[in-house]
């Protein structure tokens, strides 16, 4: 008799980017040409000096155990780099390393969660915010992020959970956000310090975009006074030095909250490998120059699709602030077409032409808050974007293609009509 999953198992979302990933490798296998732009990685090579220094700490044996919170030289110099560049006062201790930064929402939920705990996520959110969050048994409270404050969060709505709701202990925060693209302003961060400090509340500051920055500078909750006793704020290798599949990111807390992440890295991880750590090392000390000239090349990607969606019938984006995704406002079009905005991505992909499709995202794929908008990755050359855009008022136009698509796949028909911008 085969045993039964546990609740959490039955009930485990997944983030959709890599369920749609697998559509697109089977679509491509049978011969369809795909424009990606559904999935959130660099099209970029890895940066040189990170690439040179992981092959030789292979070839040096690099390849067994170190301590679990991380090798000390990769810790001392990820705190001078938070130091130098986001005027973070870290040192070696207030880092723990990790494989990537997604495995930290995990650790903060088991740092900090009870069961019955709140935490407050603004949505849209990354998709892996929740289950991390009712792992533990907690409940997710989510607030709208909205187009017209420039998807930035609202303070009332942060002293409206801390001050009503019944056990208020945690607070999901990402900037640059995915995936609106919107930045919490520095004064935003003073604002919601203000309303913490002092208070039993931890603050998971989702940071993976920090150089992808198009208008302003990015600033970090963890460089305010205090606020690294309250917060754990995570990067990651994977965007701004293209090491998405070597797993690589850190945590910056105090070093009384780094000791327990390195206790759960012990007791899950073992540790990260040494050779990437090097790997990192390298990309933090000597491939500044590359990164900058990759997040330039991305910025222009990112204009170059705003630019061209802004121009089709029913498409509102605002300009560009930050991260490598476009995420435009199309209820009109999804309110004349009678079709949820995820199943109008599907449509682009599948439904659309037999022989080439787009790969994007419905903004429902990253909460309620999301309907009516589309993700679209910028991860892809120049000329495939144009493609893209080019393709979509093609797409839209074939009415009988979009009434077929919906007859096969009724779960997308469009039931109550989003509000428009």
């Amino acid at each position: 008799m085969a045993v039964s999953f546990s609740r959490f198992a039955e009930t485990l979302t997944v983030e959709t980017a890599f369920s749609v990933l697998a559509v697109v490798r089977q679509l491509q296998a049978a011969g369809k040409d795909v424009v990606e732009l559904e999935i959130g990685d660099s099209p970029f090579s890895t940066t040189e000096a990170a690439t040179e220094a992981g092959l030789a700490a292979i070839s040096d044996q690099q390849t067994h155990y170190c301590p679990s919170p991380g090798l000390h030289e990769f810790r001392a110099a990820a705190a001078d780099f938070v130091s130098r560049e986001f005027s973070i006062s870290a040192k070696a201790e207030n880092i723990a390393v990790g494989p990537g930064a997604k495995v930290f929402e995990q650790f903060f939920c088991e740092a900090f969660l009870n069961p019955g705990d709140g935490v407050l996520v603004f949505n849209p959110a990354f998709p892996t915010y929740r289950p991390n969050i009712e792992r533990r048994g907690a409940r997710m409270i989510t607030c709208p992020l909205r187009q017209s404050d420039s998807f930035r969060p609202r303070m009332s709505d942060i002293e409206e959970f801390l001050n009503h709701d019944k056990a208020p202990r945690a607070i999901f925060l990402n900037s640059p956000n995915n995936p609106t693209g919107g930045v919490t302003t520095l004064q935003d961060l003073h604002d919601l310090a203000d309303l913490i400090r002092g208070r039993d509340v931890a603050v998971f500051s989702d940071e993976p975009y920090c150089h992808m920055i198009w208008d302003g500078e990015h600033h970090s909750l963890a460089a305010l006074p205090g606020m690294l006793d309250q917060c754990v704020a995570t990067y990651t290798f994977s965007k701004s030095w293209s090491m998405s599949g070597w797993r690589l990111g850190f945590c910056v807390s105090s070093a009384a909250i780094t000791d327990k992440i390195g206790r759960m890295i012990n007791t899950s991880l073992s540790c990260t490998p040494p050779f990437v750590q090097t790997a990192g090392i390298a990309a933090m000390t000597k491939d500044t120059e590359e990164r900058n000239a990759s997040m330039q090349k991305f910025g222009k990607k990112v204009q170059l699709l705003t630019d061209g969606l802004n121009e089709l019938d029913g498409f509102h984006t605002l300009p560009p602030t930050a991260t490598f995704y476009v995420f435009p406002n199309i209820a009109p079009v999804c309110n004349r077409l009678g079709i949820t905005s995820h199943g109008l991505a599907m449509y682009f992909l599948e439904g659309a032409d037999d022989s080439f499709g787009i790969a994007c995202l419905g903004g429902e794929c990253f909460g309620d808050a999301g309907e009516g908008f589309l993700r679209l990755s910028c991860a892809e050359p120049d000329d495939r974007l144009r493609q893209a855009i080019d393709f979509i008022p093609k797409a839209l136009s074939r009415q009988d293609r979009i009434e077929a698509w919906l007859e096969i796949h009724p779960e997308f028909r469009l039931t109550q009509h989003y509000d428009e911008p």
